[in-house]
């Protein structure tokens, strides 16, 4: 789940001086300031993912890789100042360092510093797959898009009836699967239950690769009710999100007024105190700083 939709509440709005200042910059994107500095870094995402791919082209990286080598640290640095700058000017960075956005921030640099820092890495694995993890920069779009957040509820509001139903397509292609192992045998490719089950797999959720296929009439007979439950695979968790989604449609509308006091956001269009700390909202009409 998105952990950090309301970053006040969570790692802590500073009280005043320049973190508030950069808080208001990086954190509030409400504000012209705000606003501005989001597009910017959206902007600085993509020309880095953009650079990426085009350095993992052979023919393109021979004759611009230099170029390449430069814009990438110039990335790495205006994203490692705004990673350390986040921490900064938050109440509990360490709250940030381990949320949500905060960890993808930290994919978003280092693979980069590593790198660099342990060339030996080689005699491991290719350095060309710590650079392509850059690619996580793309994550961080997840942070500026409203959208995002809507998905990521809907999908945490409905994590337990996509995993029953997950279990419920598991069941099936074990017994499929197994059932297949038995009708065709190791004659006609179905050397084993775990690849009759694979077979089970890409038949149900419409793939087929048709690197297996059954030979006998029983056999077809199977594949064919596998096709036709496919359809349902799909449609089923589809549906279920769907539904999530209207769901969020028709719950109230959140208001976007700022509690002065602490800062709190994402209060009710009626109410008239922090669900915070319990000061007087902007905008309330009533006399009295707190409840009585």
């Amino acid at each position: 789940m998105l952990d950090d939709a309301n970053p006040a509440r969570r790692f802590g709005r500073p009280p005043g001086g320049w973190r508030l200042r950069a808080y208001a910059v990086i954190f509030e994107s409400d504000t012209p300031a705000g606003r501005t500095f989001d597009l910017l870094l959206v902007g600085l995402i993509l020309a880095s993912v953009v650079v990426v791919m085009l350095d993992s082209m052979a023919a393109i990286s021979q004759r611009w890789g230099l170029w390449f080598s430069v814009l990438e640290w110039g990335f790495t640095a205006v994203f490692t100042a705004e990673y350390l700058l986040r921490l900064a000017c938050v109440q509990r960075p360490g709250r940030y360092a381990r949320s949500t956005f905060g960890i993808i921030d930290l994919l978003a640099i280092a693979p980069t510093y590593l790198a660099l820092l342990f060339p030996a890495l080689h005699a491991l694995i290719d350095v060309r797959v710590l650079r392509l993890l850059r690619i996580f920069r793309i994550l961080k779009l997840t942070a500026y898009v409203a959208e995002y957040g809507a998905l990521g509820r809907a999908l945490w509001a409905s994590r337990r009836k996509v995993l029953v139903f997950l279990s419920f397509v598991l069941l099936v292609v074990l017994v499929m699967g197994t059932l297949m192992y038995v009708v065709e045998g190791p004659a006609n490719g179905f050397t084993s239950v775990p690849v009759s089950v694979y077979w089970a797999i890409t038949t149900m959720t419409t793939v087929g690769f048709g690197d297996i296929t059954p030979k006998t009439d029983i056999g077809r007979l199977i594949a064919s009710v596998m096709m036709l439950l496919g359809w349902g695979t799909l449609a089923v968790p589809t549906g279920i999100v769907s539904a999530e989604f209207t769901a969020q449609r028709l719950e109230p509308d959140r208001g976007s007024r700022r509690c002065a006091a602490c800062g709190s956001e994402g209060h009710a269009p009626g109410a008239r105190y922090c669900c915070d700390c319990g000061a007087r909202l902007p905008g309330s009409g009533l006399r009295g700083s707190r409840r009585p």
